[in-house]
Parts: C-alpha cells; structure tokens; sequence
C-alpha cells in the first residue's frame, strides 16, 4: 500500500469524511475475523513488534496472556505492560513508516519519540536532540541539557548526531 498517497488523500478529506472513515474502520476492525485470523499466528511468550501510537513507532514486546478483543504485552524495552487490541501487531513485518514529500521541515508523521532531529535555533545555531514528547504543532527535544518546543517544519534529519546533519539535502558539520 502506497501510505503516502493515502496521506495525501486524507489531506484532502473534510473532517466530516475522515471521521465517517474511522468509524468505518473501527467497525472493520472489530470485526472478530480480523482477531482470529492475528491470534492464529500468536503464542504465549512470543517476540513481536507493535505499533505504539503515543510514541508513533513500532516498539517490540512479548505476549503475556490473550483475551478475546485485546493481547497483554511487556514491552521489551520499558518492561511496562499493556493491554493492546490484535490489530496494533505487526504480524506481517509490514513497514509502518510514512514519509511525506513535504516543502520543509518534518510532518509530526515522520517524526517519532527517540529520534534524533536537528533545528536552527533563534541565533542560527545548529542543534540536535532527542525527541521527548510529540504535541499537536511542535515537538519537545533534549538537546544539550536543555528542553527545547520546536515546530515541525523547523526540523531535519540528523545522520550522526556528533559529527554531521542533514538540511534540506545539504551536509553540514556540527
């Protein structure tokens, strides 16, 4: 499935149409084929990969304990646990990222907590840090001690966070 096209088509949509479409797909969601058939590939103490939408990433995990709507996880990581819906497993190893041609900067899709992005702070200094937090406009980033609030269209790739990024297709040393 091509997900930028589909983007860029619920660009597009009225409010009205995209929330007709997530009832929609709620709907089919629910639906306990879906469940049946993500269940059939899943055993108790199993390694998978789940897609987090809070941190807007695919995090890995290990199943725990089934019910009939929802899978208990540990997240691998974190060691937290949490009750997911089926859906939310990446059974099929499908790539989750979503990459949108955008004029600048980076779209709150392509942007996930623990990634490295860089900013031209307000003296035109480069910086880098680690996204902590992903808001409605802005991003909160660690970067050298300090908490930083940056819009997305200000942000950019960093390659190697020590000795170079990447702005606008142009290499710069940091």
């Amino acid at each position: 499935m091509n997900f930028s096209a589909l983007l860029e088509a619920l660009n597009q949509a009225s409010a009205f149409e995209l929330y007709r479409l997530r009832v929609v797909i709620d709907r089919v969601l629910t639906d306990p084929k879906w469940t049946v058939a993500i269940r059939a590939q899943l055993h108790i103490g199993q390694e998978i990969e789940y897609f987090d939408p809070r941190a807007n990433r695919l995090c890995p995990g290990q199943i725990l304990e089934f019910r009939t709507k929802e899978v208990l996880v540990r997240q691998t990581d974190t060691k937290q646990l949490w009750w997911l819906a089926y859906a939310a497993i990446n059974v099929n190893r499908i790539d989750v990222s979503v990459r949108e041609t955008s004029q600048q900067g980076l779209s709150r899709n392509e942007v996930a907590i623990g990634d490295t992005v860089g900013f031209l702070d307000h003296e035109h200094h480069q910086r880098s840090g680690k996204v902590m937090r992903l808001n409605d406009k802005t991003v909160t980033l660690h970067c050298d001690g300090q908490k930083w609030r940056v819009a997305y269209a200000l942000l950019h790739r960093v390659l190697n966070q020590d000795s170079e990024t990447t702005v606008n297709g142009a290499v710069t040393k940091t």
